[in-house]
């Protein structure tokens, strides 16, 4: 039976920045020290594992080509492949400690190209399965150079015992029908790891609670210039200072009145608790329930392709 309260840790670090194993073997310790403080919700970052490609907001278009290409394929070796047991340590730690995970990653398609990379979200549930996989739908400005498109395949709301948990990934989360997409499943907790931050992101995730009427958890990007590993290509060129904050994170809980209840966690590295009511939902929602008696079904319908994509023939 779902509780109405629960403690999730939102994880605020940087990974071991393009490496695979060693950021996986980061996250399972995050796992257990949260577990420890008794969260029963994890969640990490936009593209945690192995990291945020962050150089794409810095080279330059042409001249920068060899930079990209050995970049490119040095994420491409360390992304995730699901079809292989790569994310086994993390859903061995879900199991162990009984807590939900929702995690960002770099997956590399196992199915058709066998080299397109995806920016996306996993769930996994106590028992360690895969509960879900969201594809990050439009990949935004320059990530388009190493992403390609989603699907709605992944747009789904899922049952877990701390709620009804969904996820849309950074400008996602300005896609006004992705996010009806998951209002319309009875969401409860809404998930939205990013590279973005400052007040204007938060803001905008206010205004997604107040909308929704839901919990809503905004996990940031933490990178730091010394973070990068000292064999990236140009490193002293694209990132000079070492003391520079490449992203400050900006980690948020808000409720679904729209009020911060823990964070924003600027420029810090650690873990972000914070104890949810669940039934604030309800008490949100008796005045706004735009899926239920604020809608107007007889005016407007959505209809969500949900077929997986699939190369054309």
């Amino acid at each position: 039976m779902t509780s109405t309260t629960n403690k999730i840790a939102v994880v605020q670090t940087a990974p071991v920045f393009l490496d695979k194993q060693k950021t996986i073997e980061l996250a399972v310790a995050k796992v257990e020290q949260a577990a420890t403080e008794g969260a029963s919700l994890v969640v990490f970052t936009e593209a945690f594992i192995p990291g945020y490609p962050a150089w794409i907001w810095r080279l330059r278009p042409g001249s920068d080509w060899g930079t990209s290409e050995r970049l490119h394929q040095r994420l491409l070796n360390q992304a995730i492949d699901l079809s292989t047991d790569d994310l086994a340590p993390l859903r061995a730690a879900a199991r162990q400690h009984q807590v939900t995970i929702v995690c960002g990653i770099e997956e590399r398609d196992a199915n058709f190209s066998r080299t397109t990379l995806y920016n996306t979200i996993v769930m996994l549930g106590i028992d360690g399965a895969l509960l879900n996989k969201h594809r990050k739908l439009m990949p935004t400005n320059p990530e388009r150079m190493v992403w390609g498109f989603g699907d709605a395949s992944g747009l789904k709301v899922v049952d877990t015992p701390v709620g009804r948990i969904g996820s849309l990934i950074c400008w996602e989360n300005y896609m006004p029908l992705a996010r009806y997409t998951l209002y319309s499943q009875g969401i409860e907790l809404y998930i939205a790891p990013t590279y973005d931050s400052g007040d204007g992101w938060i803001g905008s995730l206010q205004h997604i609670a107040r909308e929704a009427g839901c919990w809503v958890i905004g996990c940031g990007n933490l990178l730091r210039s010394s973070d990068i590993p000292g064999d990236f290509p140009e490193r002293e060129r694209l990132y000079p200072d070492p003391d520079e904050w490449i992203n400050p994170g900006d980690s948020v809980v808000i409720a679904p009145s729209g009020t911060i209840t823990a964070g924003p966690f600027n420029q810090q590295s650690g873990i972000l608790y914070c104890d949810i009511d669940l039934e604030k939902i309800s008490a949100a929602r008796r005045t706004l329930d735009i899926c239920g008696h604020y809608a107007r079904p007889d005016i407007f319908q959505l209809q969500v392709n949900r077929e997986p994509q699939k190369p054309v023939i």
